[in-house]
């Protein structure tokens, strides 16, 4: 079954009670039993609910996974493949991370004795300098967020696995349309199914794919046991934004290079990050292990000032000033003062994050008036 079919369908049945074709809400907190532990598979709302049930089989599918997991958001999603650890354990992470992961990691689990790397994982050396007994989990993003970074998940996946260690993949930024880590040699795969699964800016929610039943059953314990997980109208609607999945990819895919194109040509950019273009660092890596190169870019002008930034952010029309990613609508950021804000600016600034770096996530309006608003605002 290929990609669009499998959104539409994989995990989907009738609703055997009146045969709707779209899953119902079951919009209840318990279930009734015939007896003490007798029932029709469901307890209570926390533990199961059918909505979600659904959601984490098509999404599973769509990740090539044998089990899958649905969490309140992308960061409680993550949480839970750190509660994994113990303290005196490291993890090795890519230097150029989403703000969240690294609060998290460092302001959170820090504390409990886990110990967090940051390495340059565009060259895999890195990641092998730092392995060693103490190392139980990988952490990968790719492409990263916000420099398009390309990390090969083959060659760090084989790296992390001869110390015994777990390779998780936030795989947020290409969505499983372009990307399956799993396929790859990654053990776990992370989305924040707020972005591009969902796609329209309207839901929060995570998720974990994993073909290691071990990790699913572990996954399924913390997600009983914290209680972080998503309400069934918000499984419902990202069911509804799933199926549309492919087309909105496409469409982004299409936007995007266009427009890379033409800030690159632009005589007031300095540079243009997107992992399409064939100078952009690990471009082969980008066009081994995935199917086309999103609509996520980010671009440094000439007048390279924060000054200079904000003036552009501001004048913006179309493309809303606004944290998030991946939904409909294109969306404009500020990393070092919205989504990075909680890394210290020394090491934003060694990974490349400037003040002045502007971050797209190009939407599926016509392409034409996106880069009308783009003129306008760089002018």
């Amino acid at each position: 079954m290929k990609f669009g079919t499998k959104a539409l369908h994989a995990g989907i049945e009738p609703d055997p009670a009146t045969g709707a074709i779209m899953t119902p809400v079951y919009q209840t907190s318990t279930y009734v039993q015939e007896e003490p532990g007798v029932h029709k598979g469901y307890e209570y709302a926390r533990t199961q609910n059918p909505t979600r049930d659904v959601l984490e089989k098509n999404l599973s599918a769509l990740e090539n996974a044998r089990f899958g997991r649905c969490f309140a958001s992308g960061m409680s999603a993550t949480e839970t493949v750190i509660k994994m650890l113990h303290p005196g354990d490291e993890v090795v992470s890519t230097g150029d991370l989403y703000g969240g992961s690294y609060r998290l990691f460092t302001q959170v689990f820090r504390k409990y004795g886990i110990k967090f790397l940051f390495v340059d994982m565009r060259d895999v050396s890195n990641v092998a300098a730092v392995m060693n007994d103490k190392t139980k989990l990988v952490w990968i993003e790719t492409p990263t967020n916000p420099m398009l970074n390309i990390i090969d998940i083959d060659a760090v996946a084989e790296i992390a696995h001869k110390y015994g260690a777990k390779v998780a993949v936030d795989n947020t930024f290409a969505s499983p349309y372009l990307q399956n880590p799993l396929d790859r040699g990654a053990d776990i795969v992370m989305h924040a199914v707020t972005k591009y699964i969902a796609g329209h800016s309207d839901v929060i929610m995570g998720f974990l794919a994993t073909n290691d039943q071990a990790l699913d059953e572990w996954f399924g314990f913390i997600q009983n046991s914290s209680g972080a997980v998503p309400g069934p109208q918000d499984c419902f609607l990202a069911l509804r934004g799933i199926k549309t999945l492919h087309l909105r990819m496409q469409r982004h895919c299409e936007n995007g290079k266009q427009i890379a194109h033409y800030l690159k040509s632009h005589h007031k950019v300095s540079k243009v990050y997107w992992p399409g273009f064939e100078d952009h660092p690990n471009h082969e890596t980008a066009k081994k292990q995935m199917r086309d190169f999103g609509g996520m870019i980010s671009f440094v002008q000439k007048e390279d000032t924060l000054a200079k930034a904000k003036k552009t952010l501001s004048r913006f029309k179309l493309f809303s000033l606004a944290e998030s990613l991946g939904g409909v609508e294109s969306l404009v950021g500020h990393p070092a003062e919205m989504t990075h804000a909680s890394i210290p600016k020394e090491k934003r600034m060694a990974g490349g994050l400037t003040d002045s770096l502007i971050r797209l996530s190009v939407g599926i309006e016509d392409v034409d008036d996106l880069i009308a608003d783009l003129e306008q605002a760089i002018a």
